[in-house]
């Protein structure tokens, strides 16, 4: 095995070896807590332009399987180890984690100390990072200006598509800022007809739809790099269509509302988050991928309530809005890999349809 090298943004190299594809990476730098669920976070559109550190010290144990992907590509732009498995032990399985890497052309990085830099991380906070076998020709002007651009519109669907449910009860729209596939899942399992549309899909477009509901996926990058989104929502807002945002989609819908998002020092990344529902104090462990968050103080307290908040550091983790029939939270409900305590989120969405059709019923 040849030398690979992670050298970041304050000058720290870390040594380890090539896996993967051949190539360099300048990314920025990220760490997940996850024990499981390795091929859903290769898999997972939210990682895009980031390099993912696994703190878990042995990855890729049962193989790669395709079905479980949360997405038609790989999100993150490379990935670190401790240590891969070589031999997998899985029915499933169908490669191991450095073919599939090789097969994607994902730079891989092994045999690295991820406690020490996860330490590091966690201290210094998020920062860039670029992973070489030549780390003599690394630019440090040019890695502390890295910024990821648009990355958004870079893994939206590029055209509309249909999920259909087989009885139907409700069409939804799903805006794809980066969609988790699973999101689907849990709408078709539960009666719901999904079309799915890219980024930049007009709130005209939604509404010739006639949905019953609108969603927001999850999605990469800065939430306020995305105005034209932002004012989409704000146009879709009167129609009063429920609506539930999940990660990023729960941060744009906060900036349309006039709060405001800041990002965090090194993110919520892992499926062992504990989140508190203030409406009932019970404590859920959750699925997150995240570096922003909306500010708490920002919240106007006439149009939104607080519902979640993260129990470690007090982060928001969920708004439930007051005069609209609207909720979003900041963790992922619909885990996959993770824990599953908190999919009856989307059974509520399911509810404020049903309520809102109902009222329409009535009112002809």
């Amino acid at each position: 095995m040849k030398n690979r090298y992670l050298i970041l943004e304050n000058g720290a190299v870390f040594q380890g070896e090539a896996f993967g594809a051949d190539g360099e990476v300048t990314a920025e730098i990220v760490f997940t807590t996850a024990m499981t669920g390795f091929f859903e976070t290769l898999t997972d559109k939210s990682y895009t332009g980031q390099a993912v550190v696994q703190t878990f010290p042995l990855i890729g144990n049962y193989g790669v399987i395709p079905e479980d992907a949360e997405g038609d590509r790989v999100g993150p732009s490379a990935y670190i180890v401790r240590e891969w498995c070589r031999h997998p032990s899985n029915f499933r399985s169908r490669s191991d984690l450095d073919a599939f890497l090789k097969a994607r052309g994902v730079v891989g990085l092994c045999r690295v100390d991820t406690r020490a830099l996860t330490r590091m991380l966690r201290e210094r906070g998020v920062m860039n990072g670029v992973i070489t076998d030549t780390p003599e020709h690394a630019d440090r002007a040019r890695l502390a200006a890295f910024r990821i651009q648009s990355p958004v519109q870079a893994v939206s669907a590029k055209t509309p598509r249909i999920v259909e449910a087989d009885p139907a009860r409700f069409r939804v729209a799903l805006f794809d800022f980066g969609l988790k596939e699973n999101i689907c899942r849990m709408l078709v399992q539960r009666g719901c007809t999904v079309h799915v549309l890219p980024w930049d899909t007009s709130a005209g477009d939604v509404l010739a739809l006639q949905p019953d509901g609108i969603f927001l996926s999850n999605g990469p990058g800065d939430p306020t790099d995305n105005p034209t989104v932002i004012e989409t929502l704000r146009s879709l807002a009167p129609a009063g269509i429920p609506t539930m945002g999940i990660c990023l989609g729960h941060q744009l819908l906060a900036l349309a509302n006039g709060f405001s998002t800041e990002k965090l020092k090194y993110g919520h990344r892992g499926a062992n988050q504990p989140v508190k529902d203030l409406q009932t104090g019970r404590v859920y462990i959750t699925s997150q991928n995240h570096g922003y968050a909306v500010v708490p103080a920002s919240v106007d307290r006439e149009i939104a309530e607080v519902r979640f908040v993260n129990v470690n550091d007090g982060t928001n983790e969920g708004l439930r809005y007051r005069h609209a029939p609207t909720v979003s939270v900041q963790f992922h409900p619909e885990a996959c890999g993770g824990p599953q305590d908190t999919a009856f989120l989307f059974d509520e969405f399911i509810q404020m349809m049903e309520v809102h059709a109902h009222a329409a019923r009535s009112a002809h």
